[in-house]
């Protein structure tokens, strides 16, 4: 049997965005980002929780999203326990985002699973590609920051504002720049 493009874009394959199931999933994603973003944060926790819990794959308690905040499907999202989410953050979920416990995103924080061909004449043709993002328990990534398809930042990794994190950063080290790089340990 044929793989269904979801399967094909969860598996890390090329697979076409345009495929009728993945336009579905986008825009219940954006139904309910849209629902989130326009709720009051004095009024509304209840209903900012249940939104949260509608849109994601997993969350541990606690978490925090500042308004706006954009996604692609929600779905393949998982926040742990405490998990505070900045202004105009953008997350590309095409393939696993996890993001661990204790973990503070600054504002207009990029997280992007997903990627594309290099080859221009493969590229044209419009299959997309994803990997998956981790993001270790109590790291903290800078306004800013980008972080690419594939990644891993280790825990306790702090990621300076602006950088661009292109490979994986292991845990409890300052990391910053374009391309990202370790600065220094933190222990």
């Amino acid at each position: 049997m044929a793989r269904t493009e979801r399967e094909k874009m969860l598996a890390g394959e090329l697979y076409v965005a345009t495929d009728p199931e993945l336009t579905a999933a986008r825009r219940r994603a954006r139904r309910l980002v849209r629902a989130y973003n326009e709720t009051d944060e004095e009024e509304d926790l209840e209903r900012r929780q249940e939104l949260l819990g509608q849109l994601f794959g997993s969350k541990g308690p606690g978490v925090w999203i500042e308004p706006p905040f954009q996604c692609d499907y929600g779905t393949q999202i998982h926040l742990g326990a405490r998990v505070f989410i900045n202004f105009q953050c953008v997350i590309l979920d095409c393939n696993p985002v996890t993001i661990g416990d204790d973990v503070a995103i600054g504002p207009g924080v990029h997280i992007y699973a997903a990627t594309h061909p290099l080859d221009p004449d493969e590229r044209i043709k419009g299959p997309e590609l994803a990997r998956p993002v981790t993001i270790g328990a109590k790291a903290w990534i800078g306004g800013g920051a980008i972080i690419l398809a594939g990644v891993t930042i280790g825990e306790g990794t702090t990621i300076a504002a602006g950088s661009v994190v292109t490979k994986d950063v292991p845990p409890y080290v300052l990391a910053g720049g374009n391309p990202c790089r370790v600065l220094r340990p933190l222990r």
